[in-house]
Order: C-alpha cells, then sequence, then structure tokens
C-alpha cells in the first residue's frame, strides 16, 4: 500500500517544525514555499543574533503571549525552550544563556542552524519545492503556480504555515487569505506588532538625532515599565524596548487616535537626588552644561527633553527633575505593517480543533503566525512557531493513522 502524502505548504520555523514531526514515520512529506529557498524571514530574524528563545522562569514566560493565550499555553507547555535547546544541540548546534536570559546559538548565527536542520530532514526523507505558490484547492486538490506553469497535487493531510504579513519580500505577503475566503474562514485583520512609531519631529531634532540609539531608559505603557534602549528615527522611534510595548501602544491608538509613553530617563537615579543635583549652584554655565556636569545627561536624551517640554518647565528645575523622570512621548499611529517584525490577527483559532485542524476543512491544518495570537521579541515569536509548528505535524500524524485505522 502507498504511503500517505502530506502536503505542508510554508518553509518557516512553524512548517519545518511540523515536517521534523512527521518525516520518518512512514509518510511521504512534501514541503512546497513560494521563495527560491527556505526560512528567509528565519536568517533574516538571526542576522543580529539568532535569538531562539527565553530562558525566564516557564510560567512567566507563559504570561508574554496575548490573544489566545489560552490555546497557546498549552501547545507550549509541551514544546518548552529547555525542549528547543535540545532539539538545537541534536542539530549539533549548543546554545547559550545571554545576560538579558534570551538564548542564542554559541556563534549567534541562524544559517549553521538551518542548513543542520534542512539537512537532518532530507535525510529523514522529506521532499523539498521551491518557486511553488500555493493558490488555493481546486476540488479538494491542492493547486501550485510554478516556473513550469500550474501545478497540482492531491494530499491525504496539508498544513499550512503560510505566516502573516511583515516582512512579504521574505514570502510572508498574506495572499493566501484569499484562498481561505473562498471557503468562508474568517480571518482578522492583521495589525502590526513589535514595530516602530511614527511621532512628529522637529525639523531641527530629526536633522541632528535620526539614527542615534537612546540608551538605559525606563519606559511605562498603562503602568508596565520595561528598561531597555530604542532608537530615534527619521519617523518617530523603534527598537527593542518599543517593540515590548507596541501591542499596547496601538491598542491606544485604536481607542483614542494617539499613544504615550513616558521616559525615565535617569532610571538608576531617585527623583530626590536628581532634584538635590540640579538645584546645586551653576553659577555662569549654560543649563546645558549644567545638566551634562551634574547628573551626566546630555546628547539625544538632553534633545528629547528640549523636543518634548516646554520652555517654563526649563525655568523650574523641580519640574526639570520630575520631568526626567517622567517624560511624557506622544505617538500617533504604528510604521506599516510590512516593516513590523510580527502582526497579530489572523485565523481565528477557535475555527480549529485542539490539533490545530479546521473545523470546517477535515484534514487541513494550521500553524504559526498565519493565526490570530501575539507575542514580543526576545525569543517569545519563535518559541510559539515552533510548537505551533509541532501540535500540527503531531495533530496530521493522529489525525491520518485514525482515517487510516
Amino acid at each position: 500500500m502507498a504511503p500517505q502524502n502530506i502536503a505542508i505548504i510554508g518553509g518557516g520555523p512553524a512548517g519545518l517544525m511540523a515536517a521534523q514531526h512527521l518525516v520518518g514515520k512512514g509518510f511521504d512529506v512534501h514541503l512546497y514555499d513560494a521563495m527560491p529557498s527556505l526560512g528567509r524571514k528565519f536568517l533574516m530574524a538571526g542576522k543580529s543574533g539568532m535569538n531562539l528563545t527565553h530562558n525566564e522562569e516557564f510560567e512567566i514566560f507563559l504570561t508574554r503571549y496575548s490573544d489566545n493565550q489560552e490555546r497557546l499555553v498549552p501547545i507550549i507547555k509541551e514544546f518548552t525552550p529547555a525542549d528547543i535547546r535540545q532539539w538545537a544541540l541534536e542539530l549539533g548546534i549548543e546554545t547559550f544563556i545571554g545576560s538579558s536570559n534570551r538564548v542564542f546559538p554559541t556563534d549567534f548565527k541562524a544559517a549553521p542552524l538551518l542548513r543542520s536542520w534542512l539537512r537532518a530532514l532530507r535525510a529523514k526523507g522529506l521532499s523539498i519545492h521551491v518557486r511553488h505558490k500555493w493558490t488555493g484547492w481546486q476540488d479538494k486538490v491542492l493547486t501550485f503556480e510554478t516556473p513550469n506553469g500550474p501545478q497540482q497535487m492531491q494530499a491525504d493531510a496539508v498544513i499550512l504555515a503560510l505566516g502573516g504579513v511583515s516582512w512579504p519580500t521574505l514570502g510572508s505577503d498574506g495572499n493566501w487569505q484569499s484562498a481561505f475566503q473562498q471557503e468562508d474562514i474568517h480571518i482578522l485583520p492583521f495589525k502590526p506588532s513589535n514595530c516602530g512609531f511614527h511621532t512628529d519631529w522637529s525639523p531641527h531634532f530629526k536633522d541632528r538625532f535620526a539614527g542615534e540609539p537612546v540608551k538605559s531608559v525606563m519606559l511605562d505603557v498603562d503602568h508596565i515599565k520595561v528598561k531597555g534602549d530604542f532608537v530615534i528615527t527619521e519617523h518617530g522611534v523603534e527598537g527593542s524596548a518599543i517593540y515590548t510595548h507596541s501591542r499596547a501602544l496601538r491598542q491606544q491608538i485604536e481607542k483614542t487616535g494617539h499613544a504615550c509613553v513616558t521616559l525615565d530617563l535617569m532610571p538608576d537615579r531617585s527623583l530626590d537626588k536628581l532634584d538635590a543635583l540640579l538645584h546645586k549652584p551653576r553659577g555662569s554655565k549654560s543649563l546645558a552644561t549644567h545638566l551634562k556636569r551634574t547628573i551626566g545627561l546630555s546628547g539625544v536624551k538632553a534633545g528629547l527633553l528640549r523636543e518634548c517640554l516646554d520652555k517654563e518647565t526649563f525655568n523650574d528645575l523641580s519640574r526639570l527633575a520630575r520631568a526626567i523622570k517622567a517624560l511624557p512621548l506622544h505617538l500617533s499611529k504604528p510604521r506599516p505593517i510590512e516593516e513590523a517584525i510580527s502582526c497579530g490577527g489572523g485565523v481565528k483559532m477557535d475555527q480549529l480543533d485542539d490539533n490545530l485542524m479546521l473545523k470546517q476543512k477535515d484534514g487541513v491544518f494550521l500553524a504559526g503566525e498565519m493565526l490570530d495570537w501575539d507575542a514580543p521579541t526576545g525569543g517569545y515569536l519563535l518559541t510559539a512557531c515552533f510548537a505551533l509548528g509541532r501540535r500540527a505535524g503531531l495533530g496530521a500524524e493522529t489525525w491520518l493513522r485514525n482515517l487510516k485505522g
């Protein structure tokens, strides 16, 4: 009897992890991707250091996920950060825990891990088809656009891991949505997450500080505080500390048309200490020199004070001290979703069973960013994609074996 066919469409982390748990089990597993090579977004994410997962206390780790957390948490519990480190080790890639509890390969690179992973999958029998763009179903048959013209495939089970709509040049362009709409599968609108935000800088501030990092500040949004860095851009702000708050900032904008992040420019100094230092006699020195010599505040941080405060505040040193500890930065809108690291929205998870199979399409499983969930950067996104891909792969296996039985 011929083996059962499984089509995995999407060669990112979720699709590859689904393949990981299907190859070598007696199935004929085929992986399709529209791009000329696999894992392009995975490789791009690793350019600044391949952050695989996070090593904080696991119960805290699980709280980082929003939108459908009750569906995600049981899946992630089955493929934890510790499991990811073990999986990488079995591929010959050792990992370490950085100072921020983020987990990286020892060489920080994504390419060696991806090469080793693909080599192992091929050795177990995975067939890979690149430049195959999925266009939907035709009488339950999968249809593809390829360099050799339209092609079709009949599959006993299908796993779709087609990504969201961020970084479309790397493959996740969201074109799959039209095929889903034809099948009456409900999709929540995609929204940018882990993204930069607009603010209207003055020409002087923009010309002088665009591209400058703002380091070691505390960012407070809705009383949630995160210490970190961000970058001034020509259009506004971006960077890891901003990305952490992006969901809350986006929700503020959706509700009120604007958002505010409160900056503590000197989180390691108390307000009383700052106030005392600023009230030291300054003689003939300018206020800029006084700020630099007494509290070490200069450059882009001093520029932010000038940009965000009125002149009267600089004439009252106690008010100025309070502003240094709680500087309001107003934001108007997120940057375009095409620039976002990830996105919220997607296929509603209540349309899937516990094995991630579509309730209205037997044998079709979904995984990864095309589903409606959200998480910050720091290894959380990849962890969920790995875990969702694993669950979809095991779900397809279970369904096929029950079908055959």
